[in-house]
C-alpha cells in the first residue's frame, strides 16, 4: 500500500453501482455456516465441502457472501458491481494505469460470477469489479421462508486503513461520493462514509492499522429485526456473539448491531439510514469529540471495536502486512482508560458511562 499521495489516473474510472459481495475466508466452515445461515439467517444459494455461497432475500445475483475454508480467517474480495460489460475493462485499466497488480479471469475468481477483474488497490485493499452474474430466484416475496430478523440486502462494507484522507481522496476520484465524516479541529479525518448507491455508503473508511476490513453490513427492513437477532442470540445463549448495540448511529442515523463471528469477523446488522442521491447532497461532517457521532443515544463504543479487524489477503492469498496509523487515534482522544469514558467537546473532564459502574 502506499502512504505517498495518489495521483488521479487520466483513464475513465469504471461506473460503479454498488457493493455486491464480498470473499471471506474462515477457518472452521461449519462453525461459520451456523452462525451465518443457522442464527442469521442468510440463505445458501450453493455450497460445497470447502465454500458457501449465501445471499439475501432481496438479492438476485447468485450470492452476496462467500464462505471459504483456508488456514487464515481473511478477506479475499471487496467485490463492486459495474454498469456494463465494458466497465469491467475500464476498471483494468484504471488501476493499471495506478500501477496496481491486477489480474483477470472470463470465467470469474468465484461460481456465479462472469468476467471479473480483481486488484491490489494503493491502499493494499483486494477490490473486485464484474458485471457478469448468474441470476437468482429473489425471495422478497417468500414470506414462509424468511424470519423474523431476515437480513434484506447487503448494504456496505467498512475498511481500516491508516490515512483516511489519502483514502477518500483515491475513492472521489474513482466514482464515490462521501456523505458523512468525522474530523478534529485541527482538521484529522478519523473517518469518512462514501457511496455509490442512493445511501449513506457503500463502504466507509476508518481510521487505524491497516490494511484490514472493520465489517460487512446487512440490512434488515425495520429496527425490531435487529431486536430480534438480538433476543434470539440471547435465547440460543449465544449473547456473547453481539459485540455492541443494539443502537443508533448518529453517523447515518441507522439502528445497528454489531456481531462477530466464529473468526472474529465482523458483521453489523444496519437499517433505515436515509436517502443521498441528489446531486448536492450536503457532507455532514461530525466532530470527533461528539458523543453522540457513533452512538445517538451517548453509549460508549467499546475498544475492541475500534481495535479489532480482520486481515486482508493480497492477490496470491497471503495477508497484507499491517502498517501502523500514525495521525490521531479516534479511540485514544475519545475514551478513557476505564475503556468506557467518552469526551464531549468542551468539557475539561469526560463524562462516564459504564465505567463508574465497574
Amino acid at each position: 500500500m502506499t502512504t505517498t499521495p495518489i495521483p488521479t489516473p487520466a483513464a475513465t474510472p469504471p461506473d460503479i453501482l454498488r457493493c455486491a459481495y464480498m470473499d471471506l475466508v474462515v477457518t472452521d466452515l461449519a462453525a461459520s455456516r451456523e452462525f451465518y445461515v443457522d442464527i442469521l439467517g442468510l440463505v445458501v444459494t450453493e455450497e460445497s465441502d470447502t465454500e458457501i455461497y449465501l445471499r439475501s432475500f432481496e438479492e438476485f445475483i447468485h450470492h452476496n457472501l462467500v464462505l471459504r475454508q483456508g488456514p487464515v480467517a481473511a478477506v479475499s474480495a471487496f467485490a463492486f458491481r459495474v454498469r456494463s460489460p465494458l466497465d469491467v475493462d475500464l476498471a483494468e485499466a484504471y488501476y493499471r494505469e495506478l500501477g496496481c497488480r491486477t489480474e483477470r479471469r472470463a470465467n470469474g475468481f468465484v461460481t456465479g460470477i462472469g468476467d471479473s477483474v480483481r486488484v491490489e488497490d494503493p491502499l493494499g485493499f483486494p477490490y473486485e469489479f464484474f458485471f457478469d452474474t448468474e441470476h437468482v430466484e429473489r425471495l422478497a416475496w417468500r414470506y414462509d421462508l424468511q424470519g423474523p430478523g431476515a437480513l434484506v440486502r447487503l448494504d456496505h462494507f467498512n475498511q481500516v486503513t491508516p490515512d483516511v484522507g489519502l483514502g477518500r481522496g483515491y475513492l472521489e476520484d474513482l466514482g464515490f461520493r462521501v456523505t458523512e465524516d468525522i474530523q478534529d479541529a485541527d482538521g484529522v479525518t478519523y473517518a469518512a462514509w462514501l457511496r455509490r448507491k442512493d445511501t449513506v455508503h457503500d463502504t466507509a473508511l476508518t481510521g487505524g492499522d491497516g490494511p484490514r476490513m472493520h465489517h460487512i453490513a446487512f440490512s434488515t427492513h425495520e429496527k425490531h429485526n435487529i431486536i430480534y437477532i438480538c433476543d434470539k442470540l440471547g435465547a440460543l445463549r449465544k449473547s456473547d456473539l453481539i459485540e455492541r448495540g443494539p443502537g443508533r448511529h448518529g453517523v447515518s442515523n441507522a439502528f445497528y448491531l454489531y456481531l462477530r463471528d466464529p473468526d472474529g469477523h465482523r458483521v453489523e446488522i444496519y437499517t433505515q439510514d436515509y436517502y443521498t442521491g441528489d446531486p448536492d447532497n450536503p457532507v455532514v461532517t461530525w466532530d470527533v469529540h461528539d458523543n453522540q457521532r457513533r452512538d445517538w443515544w451517548g453509549n460508549p463504543v467499546v475498544p475492541s471495536w475500534y481495535t479489532d479487524a480482520s486481515l486482508v489477503l493480497d492477490l496470491d492469498g497471503t495477508p497484507q502486512p499491517v502498517i501502523e496509523r500514525t495521525q490521531s487515534s479516534e479511540m485514544a482522544v475519545t475514551v478513557g482508560a476505564d475503556g468506557f469514558s467518552y469526551t464531549r467537546k468542551g468539557e475539561e473532564m469526560p463524562e462516564y458511562k459504564l465505567g463508574h459502574q465497574l
